[in-house]
């Protein structure tokens, strides 16, 4: 169906007042980048979720990458979002500034080589992602193993986005009657990675693509299902999601990964919501290696936390637009290519 006719469907069927939440960064753009909010009734409320990495990142995980760096003749190697994230001191930012190695990559893969190239230095590499990114890192760290690679450590901030969709569930704090299901994460976890939280809640819950025909194909659905009353969870993105999910890249993930708890911003400590090192691979595990406690000052007026939880938008922090810029983030939700802030600044607000 073309955009047009799924927007003319959509405005017939629909007649509640429903909250949709997006729990996808890339959905979160890609809305706005499409007008999407603008042409849908009056009715249908978009809420953007935790959805963004980077975003959910928590003060304290910055914090000890600063720490340990300080402390200790480590060079870091990461992801480029992450650099500007900000933590009590400071972003990695700082500790370029200071004089310490920062390298961003664009492959976990280049950290065995950086290793390699430097045999006489030790190298941090940050793990960061959900379940889309954790399977390359699992194979990056299966790869160094094999290569007997000594000098390369690793902290994983990767997190599981189950569990946060559970808390903000559990929390209550907005209403949620439908949920846009993640694209990306769905490819590895599969529909039945959802199941466990739409047979305890009876959500409706649709997968979607990325397409503008994708989303409105999929917000369509979730409106009719809302509509007739009777809740489902569905694949509305087939070509790219199975039922399973992708078996191998998941047989990896587990291989070199456990389930623990995370710290997320905005959500506080959540239990099995994180991906650690399995003890065969602790060799690598830079909390074990170097278990040192930092005492992280929170800055009460970035309101990423909420923004991050649905329960404000980015327009309602007082910092936005005023000293929080993409040119000078004063939380992550502005940092990432994929935070909710950096949308709303980029395609003008609502």
């Amino acid at each position: 169906m073309e955009a047009k006719a799924l927007i003319e469907s959509i405005r017939k069927i629909s007649k509640k007042e429903v909250n949709l939440m997006e729990f996808c960064g890339t959905h979160t753009h890609e809305i706005f980048r499409y007008g999407i909010r603008q042409i849908l009734p009056e009715n249908i409320h978009l809420l953007s979720g935790p959805g963004c990495p980077v975003c959910v990142t928590s003060e304290e995980d910055i914090d000890y990458i600063i720490a340990l760096s300080e402390n200790y003749d480590l060079g870091v190697i990461t992801f480029g979002d992450l650099v500007n994230v900000p933590g009590s001191k400071g972003s990695l930012n700082y500790l370029r500034l200071k004089g310490k190695e920062v390298r961003i990559v664009y492959s976990p893969l280049e950290a065995i080589n950086i290793a390699k190239e430097n045999e006489h230095k030790k190298y941090l590499l940050i793990g960061i992602g959900f379940e889309t990114t954790a399977p390359n890192l699992a194979y990056t760290l299966i790869r160094a193993k094999e290569e007997n690679i000594k000098n390369l450590l690793f902290l994983s901030l990767h997190k599981l986005t189950p569990p946060a969709m559970k808390a903000i569930l559990d929390m209550g704090e907005v209403k949620i009657d439908g949920i846009i299901g993640p694209g990306h994460v769905s490819t590895i976890i599969g529909r039945e990675g959802w199941k466990e939280i739409f047979d305890e809640y009876k959500i409706p819950f649709v997968i979607m693509g990325f397409k503008p025909e994708e989303i409105l194909y999929g917000i369509y659905l979730l409106v009719k299902i809302l509509e007739d009353g009777k809740p489902a969870l569905v694949n509305a993105y087939e070509n790219s999601v199975k039922e399973e999910g992708n078996k191998k890249a998941l047989e990896i993930m587990y291989r070199v990964f456990e389930k623990g708890p995370a710290i997320w911003r905005g959500l506080g400590l959540i239990e099995n919501s994180g991906l650690v090192l399995r003890d065969n691979f602790e060799e690598f595990d830079i909390r074990k290696i170097y278990p040192i406690k930092v005492a992280s000052k929170k800055d009460n007026l970035c309101r990423c936390g909420e923004v991050l939880r649905g329960v404000l938008k980015p327009t309602e922090c007082p910092l936005y637009a005023k000293v929080c810029t993409p040119e000078n983030p004063k939380g992550p939700c502005m940092v990432s290519s994929e935070g909710t802030c950096a949308a709303y600044f980029l395609y003008g607000g609502e």
